[in-house]
């Protein structure tokens, strides 16, 4: 039997650079209100929201992560063609093949840098994340690209009473490279396929081929329906406050920290009350900043924990070299968790 040879790369791996995108159209409530019946005070008492950001034609998916990714390679001080892998989280891509990464890293100017696509729903960021520092220790990538994009309003039924208001569209991205000493702690993740239905699609595509149509869901017009995200609110809620909790504390455990030790906790934008429960639940003290973009980003889904990292780091709320407890937890039910030092 023939050996195989092993390679190493880094001794351990940290992200080293951040950057973000939000289109720029603003939606405040009172547009949401124009097709739904509710309110701005309820809107803003269930989730916390305020505004978000709707992409327009020319904010694809490709153009918000070429311009978010730019801002991550320059503030890591490295140039695109040393990044050697492009990892791209997203549900809102509609070309199931090729997959959108190819033409990212084509447009940053990559060196046939590897890239591919994962769908792991508000926790993507941190299953791309996961697989980056595995990278780096391997020595598969020196650098690694890894992407959280969504364009959200293109999966939302505005109709919905439910779900009218929660999701906005945008693009973070961070670089992760070698380090000396470990500033990416150990993953907590796993999945609870039996509660898949609680987040999901309304309709499958395959709905939409040539045959009978009555199964398509029409709007107040007669028109049929786009596919659009939906969920079970009280559910998800449930599951986000007391399951995700336990998560968020094993990943304190797993890299051998207290919650004292931090500076940050960014957990995924889904909802402001969920954020508030998890921050009482992990008895967070007074000193640890906590992320709330969703109050003017809307829920971004993979996107959304990036972003809300790089809008703490340049506003100063954050600083670099902050200790920062990071968890997303969405569709699928799926989740990860992690420890990160901040670029």
């Amino acid at each position: 039997m023939s050996k195989i040879k092993a390679r190493r790369g880094a001794p351990y791996a940290r992200i080293i650079g951040v950057g973000g995108y939000r289109p720029v159209r603003v939606v405040p409530n009172e547009v949401i209100l124009e097709k739904i019946d509710s309110s701005d005070e309820w809107i803003r008492s269930r989730s916390g929201i305020e505004t978000r950001h709707w992409a327009n034609d020319e904010e694809t998916v490709a153009a918000m992560s070429v311009e978010a990714s730019g801002k991550a390679i320059a503030a890591a001080g490295i140039a695109a063609e040393q990044i050697g892998a492009v990892v791209v989280s997203t549900v809102s891509h509609f070309s199931q093949t090729p997959a959108i990464a190819t033409e990212i890293a084509d447009k940053l100017g990559t060196d046939k840098a590897a890239a591919f696509d994962i769908s792991a729903g508000c926790a993507g960021f941190g299953y791309g994340l996961t697989l980056a520092k595995g990278m780096v220790v391997e020595g598969s990538a020196e650098y690694v690209l890894v992407i959280g994009v969504e364009r959200l309003s293109d999966l939302t039924d505005h109709e919905d009473r439910a779900t009218a208001f929660l999701f906005g569209d945008g693009a973070g991205a961070v670089v992760v490279g070698p380090s000396e000493e470990p500033h990416i702690g150990p993953t907590v993740w796993g999945s609870e396929g039996d509660k898949a239905d609680t987040i999901r699609q309304t309709v499958p595509w395959s709905d939409f081929r040539v045959g009978d149509l009555s199964k398509l869901p029409l709007d107040s017009e007669g028109n049929i329906k786009f596919p659009a995200i939906t969920q079970e609110g009280q559910a998800v809620f449930r599951w986000a406050v007391f399951e995700m909790a336990k998560v968020a504390q094993q990943a304190l455990d797993a890299a051998g920290i207290t919650a004292d030790d931090l500076d940050v906790f960014i957990p995924h934008q889904a909802n402001v009350r969920i954020i508030d429960s998890m921050v009482k639940t992990l008895k967070l003290p007074e000193h640890v900043m906590v992320a709330r973009d969703i109050r003017t980003t809307g829920n971004t889904s993979a996107a959304s924990i990036p972003l809300a990292m790089e809008r703490l780091l340049a506003t100063g709320e954050a600083k670099s070299g902050d200790t920062a407890l990071v968890i997303g937890f969405g569709a699928g039910l799926v989740y990860a968790a992690t420890v990160v030092t901040l670029p």
